[in-house]
């Protein structure tokens, strides 16, 4: 039988996303892990972007935005209560955090992680505009356990591959640093099955020849 392809990397916040929401929906499919500085033919042909997480579907169409492969597993495997879909509300405040996670909060992420590349600023300042979405979780986390509600839904499996980055710059400040909620928070995500599951380490693809079945739940 025929799975989706998925093209990975594993360290990828990105493809940790897709691989999380996949896994969420108990959806396999047929992983490829791949390095970034050597990206397969088929992957470039299927994407010419370049860039993970890329999923071939069974008919041959391609979903290659991490949130998209999101919302295609869990809507495919009728998993709506992590989707929101029956309560509007959450749903757009859920959507909202993402957007501004992918487009605010990352590029000032990635601004901090490659401070020598960014001379313009320090990497302190580059962290202190990373924090104002990092408090932003903190005051939502102070209302609910998760981000949107009580119960954990897309954003909080969207985001919290970022988070994780962000901490990980500098983890001896983060251990610190005055967000206690959110480290709470991102800790019992990085204990969990789910994330564990996806973040099984696999031979890349092209020295080793295997795709690999993802765990599902």
């Amino acid at each position: 039988m025929a799975y989706p392809i998925l093209y990975s990397f594993r360290r990828c916040p990105y493809a940790m996303r897709a691989r999380l929401g996949l896994y969420l929906a108990g959806k396999e499919v047929e992983l490829r892990e791949i390095v970034l500085k050597h990206k397969p033919e088929p992957m470039l042909a299927a994407s010419p972007k370049g860039t993970v997480p890329v999923l071939i579907l069974e008919d041959g169409r391609v979903v290659d935005e991490s949130l998209a492969i999101m919302q295609w597993a869990l809507a495919k495997q009728g998993k709506h209560a992590l989707l929101l879909t029956h309560e509007p509300g959450l749903q757009q405040a859920a959507m909202a955090l993402i957007d501004a996670n992918d487009n605010s909060f990352k590029p000032w992420l990635d601004k901090y992680k490659y401070a020598d590349r960014h001379p313009e600023q320090s990497q302190e300042d580059y962290r202190a505009q990373g924090e104002r979405f990092i408090a932003l979780l903190e005051a939502r986390l102070s209302e609910h356990d998760q981000l949107v509600s009580d119960a954990a839904s897309i954003a909080d499996y969207a985001i919290f591959p970022f988070v994780r980055q962000f901490a990980h710059v500098d983890n001896h400040w983060w251990q610190q640093a005055p967000y206690p909620k959110v480290r709470a928070w991102l800790n019992a995500h990085l204990q969990s099955t789910a994330f564990n599951a996806v973040m099984k380490k696999y031979p890349t693809w092209l020295d080793s020849g295997e795709s690999f079945a993802l765990l599902q739940q």
